[in-house]
């Protein structure tokens, strides 16, 4: 269903490199609700791991979300490099004017226990989770000029629900971002920003091993994962007018599981 609650506004998105995956489910609804959109990707990531990349990468996903009848610019960049958050905003601004705003969904995730970390595995969650998530908000911060609808969504993940023993540097990252809700909040809301917070729970976006896919679907009240588009009903309404006196807050979007 399509409304123009966003008419008029570009949202940023990081993350949107496969088409199972939440960015994408986010990016439609956006795009559903009239926003235009610069959206970002990095295939080459997905490559590497079990799921793999999309074999057309990201043109079929926004021929898709140009269906709706938005504007949509697409870029790759590796935001474990340090240029790389500053560089695609300014992109996106060249492109689309202003940016209302930034929806930061990416993330670099492997598994690792305790005994199994390594300083370069620990450093990359931190840099491309939590470094490149604040440099996106300070590119994005310097081109808002004050003009109602500023929003930034970050995501995080259910460690403060519950412990995940073997992801300990992802925890760590996603931690980080669930705490600097409250306080990028505070000093970005007199600018008209709001800043709130997603966990999205457990998502099917095809990462799981048939073992973990039953183990957590064992532990889902409402009997089944969640899909993209659970999460993206939520972060999209954030991005709308009507959740202008929200921000500041972590929101788990989880179907009552972890």
């Amino acid at each position: 269903m399509h409304s123009t609650a966003l008419a008029g506004r570009v949202a940023f998105l990081t993350g949107v490199s496969r088409q199972i995956g939440i960015g994408f489910g986010i990016a439609k609804r956006l795009a559903s609700k009239g926003a235009d959109l610069y959206v970002h990707g990095y295939t080459p990531y997905d490559a590497e791991h079990p799921w793999g990349a999309d074999a057309e990468g990201m043109a079929p996903m926004v021929e898709t979300l140009r269906g709706y009848g938005v504007r949509v610019e697409a870029c790759e960049a590796d935001l474990l490099e340090p240029a790389a958050p500053e560089q695609a905003m300014s992109a996106a601004v060249q492109a689309l004017g202003h940016v209302d705003i930034l929806v930061a969904n990416h993330a670099y995730s492997t598994m690792g226990a305790l005994e199994e970390l390594t300083a370069e595995e620990i450093d990359r969650h931190l840099l491309i989770n939590v470094r490149g998530s604040l440099l996106l908000i300070k590119a994005f911060a310097a081109q808002h000029d004050g003009r109602p609808g500023g929003r930034v969504i970050l995501m995080t993940s259910g460690q403060h629900l519950g412990p995940m023993p073997g992801e300990l540097a992802y925890i760590a990252s996603k931690g980080a971002l669930h705490q600097l809700t409250a306080s990028l909040s505070a000093h970005l809301i007199p600018r008209g920003i709001t800043v709130n917070t997603v966990n999205p729970g457990a998502t099917d976006t095809g990462y799981a091993s048939p073992e973990l896919y039953q183990q957590v679907l064992d532990m889902e009240p409402l009997g089944r994962w969640g899909e993209p588009d659970d999460a993206a009903r939520l972060i999209a309404w954030l991005a709308t007018d009507d959740a202008r006196w929200i921000t500041g807050q972590v929101i788990n979007s989880s179907g009552g599981g972890p």
